[in-house]
């Protein structure tokens, strides 16, 4: 499949943390957990990434994701970001809250969101090898972004099983 290379986007590139690590997005970083729920409110599955090789924890699955603007919310970042990356229409997505992970240097919120309008994922850009609605309980027996698998259990209570 080919796409068009994209061009470096304001706050493209490495932190080197206080925490040790480097970490992607100069203004911090935020992604979408995007939920699916059944008729009577119970999660059923969310939308994961399976991040292509060549990426940071490359073959690993996560949420769309990525560096955050200048001047851009994690809201609108996460947004943005799940349509470059999985084609996801905003207007199908109603955010239920936040969760944000800080480092000394650097920063990821995971915007909560639940799928109000139906959102078929598909690969925008080379970022992704594959996308898929994964049931909640199959969710930690995939090979999970390390970071996105240490708050999961978080996450997936925050909202609600």
């Amino acid at each position: 499949m080919g796409f068009p290379r994209r061009a470096s986007a304001p706050g493209d590139g490495w932190v080197d943390c206080g925490c040790g690590d480097r970490h992607w997005g100069l203004c911090g970083a935020a992604g979408l957990l995007l939920v699916r729920r059944d008729r009577t409110g119970v999660p059923v599955a969310v939308l994961l990434q399976h991040r292509a090789t060549w990426s940071h924890h490359g073959g690993t699955w996560g949420i769309p994701g990525g560096a955050r603007h200048p001047d851009e919310d994690a809201f609108t970042a996460a947004l943005r970001e799940a349509g470059e990356e999985a084609g996801v229409d905003a207007a199908a997505v109603r955010v239920r809250g936040e969760h944000v992970l800080t480092h000394p240097d650097w920063s990821y919120t995971t915007v909560l969101a639940d799928e109000v309008a139906p959102v078929a994922p598909h690969v925008t850009d080379p970022e992704s090898i594959a996308l898929a609605w994964v049931p909640v309980d199959e969710v930690a027996a995939y090979p999970l972004l390390p970071a996105f698998a240490d708050a999961w259990p978080v996450l997936r209570a925050a909202f609600g099983s």
